[in-house]
């Protein structure tokens, strides 16, 4: 057996797709493509989104060859899956085929977008080919590549948090103050994961925008496995509500972190009892202590109102510690700043900045976490990531490219035939969809990252060179794009015309 946790291979699917080899039509070649529907949450304003996450999948779960013993599992499960628990259908033979002609190897190519590609609704993220008897194994795999929905959202999500967040340090850091942006969002969102492999993943998508994150699991995954052992990721000491409670006073347990971590920078959650309090009467007895230690001291509030809670933070250690008005006007506490990580989201990270700026504190005095609402508060609907078949040629060698266009959900329409994804100098760089005949190979962005096999090595890039690419691309990009090319629509309504004839006919229902 060569699966993960206990499961055969063939089983890391949806039951009605081990049933399909059966109902495809007898063909040379299929293909099926993958694309976002609509933009993040539906903004029609920013349409970019990062794709990212393919990497770990196809290593994960395809790249991995099939065995004997996986196809017994699988026929023993299989044996009473159907309904009254009898027999369920499946793919065995192919699976004996290719366990015996290819190694093992599930038998697709599977091409991609690189790594941290930003894109935009209907940009083909990866394309699937099967060829002849296993033409009807093309959407197979469909259900476990599918979950590179769940890294591609929360890198978004992050990235979209970090657009924010810049627009206020444009407006209020100084140039010597910008190398603290790569900390302002630090992940949160361990304890709010399902399991250690969604919060490996979705916490190493989060790191491709920023340095911060309490995620362990995600900070090794993403320096070990992704980036050959160079850091990426970064954090703090810092106490939690019951480190602070377990001493008979907040100034006892303020000092003693003082003691441990005073010499660098700390943070101290301080609303265990009374926040107004702790900021007005404990602050300012430890503040020299704080001061003859040195080290910079990060104030964390934890319930109440967020925009008020910062502003109080930032208001107590201005008065206790001073500041510095900057370049720009805005002032810059000396030696501490606040941070907020209860409830915040891409809407209330907007509050908190506008308030702070109003208040006259630069955007570098404020830091922000994101837990659950990072990591757990997402789904695939969020995007709308989905696969739909596009082309067939059939065993007499008729070629046929075919859409979805239902009448009643046009937002479900897809694109038909083999597709090419090109930059288009026009709009910077941004990636246009197009026919695979309209541009030249060496011009098409897509890459082949499984070809009924592993392919070589140098394939995947390493996670640096993976979150640059985020940067450039969603600083270069524009927020709306051209995503799909005029001769691809015009190819589409000219598909969905004969559809349409076929329905209106009734040939599309067999009448």
């Amino acid at each position: 057996m060569s699966g993960p946790f206990g499961l055969p291979l063939p089983l890391l699917t949806d039951s009605y797709k081990a049933s399909h080899f059966a109902l495809y039509p007898k063909a040379q070649a299929t293909t099926a493509y993958c694309e976002f529907r609509h933009g993040f949450n539906k903004d029609t304003t920013d349409e970019r989104m990062v794709f990212c996450g393919l990497r770990y999948i196809i290593e994960q779960y395809v790249a991995r060859p099939w065995t004997l013993q996986d196809v017994d599992m699988a026929e023993a499960f299989f044996r009473t899956h159907n309904a009254g628990f009898t027999e369920f259908p499946f793919p065995k033979h192919l699976f004996l085929k290719f366990i015996s002609e290819n190694a093992g190897y599930f038998p697709v190519r599977i091409e991609a977008l690189p790594e941290g590609s930003v894109v935009y609704p209907h940009t083909p993220v990866f394309q699937i080919t099967a060829r002849d008897e296993y033409s009807s194994l093309v959407t197979y795999l469909e259900t476990v590549l599918l979950m590179a929905w769940y890294p591609s959202t929360v890198a978004t999500l992050s990235r979209r948090s970090r657009a924010v967040i810049e627009d206020y340090y444009r407006q209020s850091v100084d140039d010597e103050g910008w190398w603290t942006l790569e900390t302002r969002m630090h992940d949160f969102g361990f304890r709010g994961c399902t399991c250690v492999e969604q919060s490996m993943i979705g916490g190493a998508a989060h790191l491709l925008s920023f340095e911060g994150t309490d995620t362990l699991s995600a900070a090794f995954f993403a320096q070990y496995r992704l980036n050959g052992g160079q850091a990426v990721a970064t954090s703090i000491p810092a106490t939690e509500h019951s480190v602070m409670t377990a001493y008979s006073s907040e100034r006892q347990a303020m000092l003693s972190t003082i003691e441990a971590y005073g010499e660098g920078v700390f943070a101290c959650v301080m609303d265990s009892y009374d926040y107004s309090r702790a900021l007005s009467e404990v602050l300012p007895v430890v503040a020299s202590r704080k001061l003859e230690k040195g080290g910079y001291l990060v104030i964390r509030p934890d319930s109440g109102d967020q925009v008020e809670a910062v502003l109080m933070g930032l208001r107590a250690a201005d008065r206790v510690f001073g500041s510095d008005v900057n370049g720009k006007g805005f002032k810059v506490v000396r030696g501490a700043s606040v941070i907020q990580g209860d409830g915040v989201t891409t809407a209330s990270l907007q509050r908190i900045l506008a308030a702070v700026h109003a208040a006259g504190f630069s955007a570098q005095s404020v830091g922000f976490g994101m837990g659950g609402g990072l990591l757990q508060k997402v789904n695939r609907d969020t995007m709308s990531m989905a696969v739909k078949l596009s082309s067939i040629t059939y065993e007499d060698g008729t070629a046929r490219d075919i859409m979805k266009y239902p009448k009643e959900g046009s937002e479900k329409v897809s694109l038909p035939g083999r597709f090419a994804v090109y930059a288009d100098a026009a709009q910077n760089g941004a990636p246009v969809a197009c026919r695979s005949v309209e541009t030249r190979e060496s011009e098409n962005l897509l890459r082949v990252v499984y070809d009924a096999a592993p392919v070589a090595d140098g394939v995947w890039d390493g996670f640096a060179e993976v979150r640059r690419r985020v940067g450039d691309q969603w600083q270069r990009f524009p927020p709306r794009a051209r995503a799909v090319s005029e001769a691809l629509l015009e190819y589409q309504r000219q598909v969905h015309a004969q559809q349409e004839q076929s329905v209106s006919e009734g040939t599309a229902f067999g009448s």
